[in-house]
């Protein structure tokens, strides 16, 4: 896989490698599926919507710390896209267990203490900032929405996988590489002209962008 640039890359969604995508849940088997709840949609972004993640060391230290979070608070990715500012996905989270909170913590706060410790980088920041791990890389916030159905679930996840056209990154989807649109492709979800119809014209106000 290559980035836009023509870089080799490992990474090929933005996250695991692909021997890894188990960790990803196929869409099509949430919509065959009872609908229980427990789906919530994030957009995190980058502190004064810095291009982090256009280097390799970011997007591997932002895989990282995902994993070393999953493990020990599990969750599963139904949906990912990683942008050089920004990213967007949808988790499952366990049965009576709605804390993203302590999950996003621990994600950001590991991503920016490694990151931090393998480029040298050393900034001036806030207390509270750094009893966080935030440091001035991420925004203290982020979007969340819990998806309500089946409808409501398609729609993030098209916005996901649509969102690199929608901010002029690419001019088709499949050729943004760090997305999980790639899985959902080869399992035959996406196919036809349309499937994004829509999705083209939405604002991204009610995504958290």
């Amino acid at each position: 896989m290559k980035d836009h640039r023509g870089h080799r890359e490992r990474v090929g969604w933005g996250l695991p490698h692909h021997d890894h995508v188990d960790n990803i849940c196929a869409m099509p088997n949430y919509i065959r599926a009872k609908f229980d709840g427990g789906y919530y949609f994030f957009t995190v972004v980058t502190y004064e919507r810095t291009e982090l993640f256009r280097t390799e060391l970011a997007r591997l230290c932002l895989r990282e710390a995902i994993e070393k979070t999953r493990s020990r608070r599990p969750f599963e990715t139904v949906a990912f896209c990683l942008l050089f500012e920004h990213l967007h996905c949808i988790w499952k989270l366990p049965e009576n267990d709605a804390d993203y909170s302590k999950r996003w913590s621990s994600i950001k706060g590991r991503f920016s203490r490694e990151y931090l410790n393998l480029t040298g980088q050393r900034k001036q920041v806030s207390s509270s900032r750094a009893r966080k791990g935030e440091v001035c890389i991420w925004q203290r916030r982020f979007w969340e929405h819990q998806i309500r159905d089946e409808n409501d679930l398609q729609r993030h996840v098209d916005y996901i996988h649509y969102n690199p056209v929608k901010h002029g990154l690419v001019q088709h989807v499949e050729d943004w590489p760090w997305s999980t649109y790639h899985k959902y492709a080869k399992e035959g979800f996406y196919g036809r002209a349309n499937d994004f119809e829509q999705i083209t014209n939405i604002s991204t106000e009610g995504f958290g962008e």
